[in-house]
């Protein structure tokens, strides 16, 4: 917490940052503080599977703010139920007596392949990926309605935007949360409410479930292991403070010292025929002509393909 007051981006601003405990989501609660923020330090001290539960986590962060000069409290309530995450919310009120920005961070990981992949296994990681973003979202937009101002942080992923093996449920959540922020952004946009996501490069103890099998999957995780949880923090209070406030409905991604905006589902092709369609001329002429178009069936390493900067 160097920063001096003239520079600090979030002075008077209150932020909730949920999964903060730990990793990505600690380094947001710390570099928020720094920048001015009262954060409310929101963990529920669960393996990176989701089990168990410790208040721990979440205080010793709140600990090192308030070493810092910084202000922060802590909340172990869960975002996978309405009360809960409703309370994570209350605390940002009932201790600093308004909410200015959410970061919807808090996760967990059941990999599994797609055919072997259980109920719990799916509805558990949608319930804090997905639903616990809408829950946390939810309970601060009244708030930001009536106030005229907010900002949300979803975080997103490339297993999502782009693919991954053995991560359909973890997938299909993050890739929900790109719908989620735009359908959030487009309805709060009249309330100067905005909402973006950021897809993360970096090594937690969430990422250190990939196998390491072969010896592509072992430099992998090795290169992986070279990308620091700090440099996600910049562009985060960047988007949650006033200088952020024309900035909605964007996907950004952060590796080492690369920053990247993402594109959005957009027409690429398209073919007619004035007398409509039959499957045979679909076959014959459409599948033809929108091939060349096609999206590869790639994986987040096979895009991202050079090292990290």
């Amino acid at each position: 917490m160097q920063d001096n007051a003239s520079t600090k981006m979030l002075e008077g601003k209150v932020i909730v940052v949920t999964g903060a405990g730990n990793g990505i989501g600690r380094d947001f609660a710390l570099a928020m503080a720094a920048q001015g923020a009262s954060v409310v330090v929101n963990d529920l001290g669960t393996s990176s599977a989701g089990e168990g539960a410790d208040a721990g986590p979440a205080q010793q962060v709140v600990n090192e703010i308030l070493a810092a000069g910084g202000k922060a409290v802590a909340n172990a309530d869960s975002v996978a139920e309405w009360q809960s995450a409703n309370r994570i919310v209350k605390a940002a009120i009932d201790n600093f007596g308004r909410i200015d920005g959410v970061i919807n961070n808090a996760g967990i990981l059941r990999d599994r392949m797609f055919f072997k992949m259980n109920l719990e296994e799916w509805s558990k990681v949608i319930d804090v990926h997905l639903n616990g973003s809408f829950y946390i979202s939810r309970a601060a937009s009244n708030y930001f309605k009536d106030q005229g101002s907010g900002a949300y942080i979803h975080m997103t992923s490339t297993s999502g935007l782009i693919g991954n093996f053995g991560q359909a449920n973890y997938s299909a959540a993050k890739l929900a949360l790109v719908g989620l922020s735009k359908s959030i952004a487009l309805d709060m946009a009249r309330y100067n409410v905005r909402s973006n996501c950021i897809a993360p490069f970096a090594w937690s103890r969430m990422i250190g479930t990939i196998p390491t099998e072969t010896p592509e999957e072992k430099a992998r995780v090795e290169r992986m292991k070279r990308l620091e949880t700090t440099k996600m923090a910049p562009i985060a209070a960047f988007l949650l403070s006033d200088a952020g406030q024309n900035v909605s409905g964007q996907i950004f991604g952060v590796r080492a010292n690369e920053i990247f905006l993402f594109s959005q589902n957009r027409p690429v092709r398209s073919v007619h025929r004035a007398e409509g369609w039959t499957p045979q001329t679909v076959a014959e002429h459409a599948i033809p002509s929108l091939r060349a178009g096609f999206t590869p069936l790639e994986r987040s390493g096979d895009v991202f393909s050079w090292d990290p900067i």
